[in-house]
Formats: C-alpha cells, structure tokens, sequence
C-alpha cells in the first residue's frame, strides 16, 4: 500500500487555529452505513445509548517546551518527549549542531542540563535538580503547540489545549477529540446511563510526524505507553453483555484499547506500544470511534481508514473540505461506525 493514497489537498485556511468560542461548539460529521450526516457536536448526546460505554484518554499535556543555551553559546530548543523518572527525560534538541554526550545546557535561564547520550531521534537528558523534572516544567516550560498552529502558546491555549477530565500528566500532545467536552456534556452523558470509562496514553510528539516512506509498510512507528484500570475492562465487559457499543474518544483511546487486546481478550495493565493500524486491521474492542481530522499521509489518517473503510473516508475528508469543516487539534469532529468489511 502506497503513502500517496493517504494524500488529500486541503487549503490552509481551514487549519483551525484556534479553538471554538466555548467547548462544544463544533460541527460533527457523522460517518455510519454510507452515509454522510453533517451535525453538531451537541447532537453527539444523540448517538449514544444507554447500554454503551464512552473511553476516554485521561492523560494531561506537559509545559515541554524549553528554550536554552549550549555551553558554546548557541541557541537550542528542546521537546521533552518522555519523562523517564525524577530527573531524566527523553527529548527532541534542535540545534545549529547537535550537542554531544557529556556537554550540558542552560535551559529558561535557570535549569543546567546534561546529554548522557542519544536514543535514536531522542537525547537522554539528567536534569540537575533536587525538584522533580514534571515540577521543573511546569514551572519553566511552555505548553508544546503543534507545528501546524502558527502561534506561540497563549493564556488560551492554556486552557482549551487540555481536556476537562485530564489527570495523568506525561503527554506532549493534547488527545484532541476530548477537548470538544465540557463537564455539562459528561453529565448529560451520565444522566443518561453511558458508562464513562477511561485510559492513559502520553502522546508523543510523533504523532504529528507525517509518513515519509514510500510504501506504508515501510514506517517505523513511535512508542508510547499506556494503562488501562481493570475498571475500564470491567465496564466494556459489561456493556457488552449487555448489548452496548464500545465508544473510543480519540485515536489514542483506541490505540490503548486495541494495544491491550492485541492478543485477543482486552487485558488491564500498563505497556508500550508501537501499534500500526492500517487497512485490514481486524479490530477486537472498538466499535464506534470519535475523532478529529488528521494530516495528510498520517498513521491517524491511516487509522481512521482502516476503521471506516478507505473509499468512505476519502469520501467524508472530500466532504469536509468542501463543507468548510476546521481541521486538527482545535478543528470539527467525526464520528465514525467501524466498518465491517474494509474497503480500498
């Protein structure tokens, strides 16, 4: 399967910069039996039963972002990819010259930084400091917007690039389909009898990493690491037995569930993964799936149709664009039925 077929044009003008006045206020597109149904992000109280159970990513987004000074002076910006402990952390340096093992650096003007070495893409960072690294960042650090949102991060930002039931801090990326939530919308929700379950997965700055290989095959899929409670498998058993659908919200939602049950029952626990859905994906726990609208020649793109069927998704993205849709992290919705038979 080539990357290119995961290529659509989309003009830059419906990259949503911003979010929408309040949360909520979204347009949904709706994806079930063929069809497309333009809608409201209200209406999603609409399309969900009592017997179902909505799985939600309660991971928290990090101030990852620093900006310093190599001992030779020149300019450096790190990512904190992963928190590795108290005082370690993987991250992402950009440099006019990458800095070796052993230099140090001077980040926000007040915390030294050692390289103990490479990890592939990654540097492994010692931070010196007696005050945990997650202390450290909040404090100093910068929320890490996407690279496809122009501006610098904003008192705005600071509070709609998060979601409202967010707990687990160690992501990078926000998980963007639970930003459309409010605490009125779970309640709602609740009222009517959904089971709100949830799971942890830290976002890595490679999901926004676009595939740059040929054939998809080809990609090597970052890491990322995930729990799910034995209470979210509790609650998907039982909505099962009783005739309930399992409701992700948001790919890493998803990702996490599927990742649990790759060996055919869904398991509690706390893992990697490298999972890579594509088209022929057989899918064991999700059966409808909530999701923003991804990048062109993205693994999300990918998995979105792997989930809903590659003709029915070049279909509704064509739809989107024609229909003026906002695109991304502070863009529209999709729901999405999972087809049973994947279409090309």
């Amino acid at each position: 399967m080539r990357t290119d077929e995961f290529d659509f044009d989309l003009p830059e003008d419906l990259i949503a910069q911003h979010p929408p006045l309040t949360r909520g206020a979204s347009r949904l597109l709706c994806v079930h039996d063929d069809v497309l149904e333009d809608a409201q992000f209200a209406d999603f109280l609409q399309k969900v039963g009592p017997d179902d159970v909505l799985v939600l990513n309660d991971t928290r987004v990090i101030k990852a972002r620093l900006f310093g000074v190599k001992q030779s002076g020149g300019r450096v910006e790190v990512l904190i990819e992963r928190v590795l402990g108290e005082h370690e952390a993987l991250a992402q340096v950009r440099a006019s010259k990458s800095p070796g093992a052993g230099s140090r650096m001077r980040l926000a003007e007040a915390l030294d930084v050692d390289v103990l070495g490479r990890e592939g893409e990654f540097f492994h960072l010692h931070f010196i400091s007696e005050v945990p690294v997650l202390d450290l960042l909040e404090r100093f650090g910068r929320l890490p917007l996407p690279p496809y949102i122009t501006h610098a991060a904003e008192d705005e930002d600071e509070a709609r690039y998060q979601t409202v039931f967010a707990r687990a801090s160690g992501a990078v990326a926000a998980p963007t389909a639970g930003l459309h939530f409010d605490d009125a919308m779970l309640q709602a929700l609740r009222d009517k009898g959904v089971q709100i379950a949830y799971v942890t997965l830290h976002v890595g700055a490679g999901t926004f990493q676009p595939v740059r290989a040929e054939y998809v095959h080809e990609h090597a899929m970052h890491s990322e690491c995930y729990e799910i409670p034995q209470a979210t498998v509790d609650a998907i058993d039982a909505a099962r037995a009783g005739g309930g659908r399992v409701v992700a919200v948001g790919t890493t939602s998803l990702r996490a569930l599927e990742s649990a049950a790759a060996l055919g029952e869904l398991r509690a626990g706390t893992a990697e993964t490298r999972i890579f859905i594509t088209p022929g994906y057989r899918f064991r726990v999700v059966d409808v799936l909530l999701t923003n609208f991804h990048l062109p020649r993205s693994t999300l793109l990918m998995l979105v149709s792997a989930f809903g069927g590659m003709n029915e998704i070049r279909l509704a993205y064509r739809h989107a664009v024609k229909q003026r849709y906002r695109f991304f992290s502070y863009g529209d919705a999709m729901l999405i039925e999972r087809k049973t038979v994947v279409s090309r």
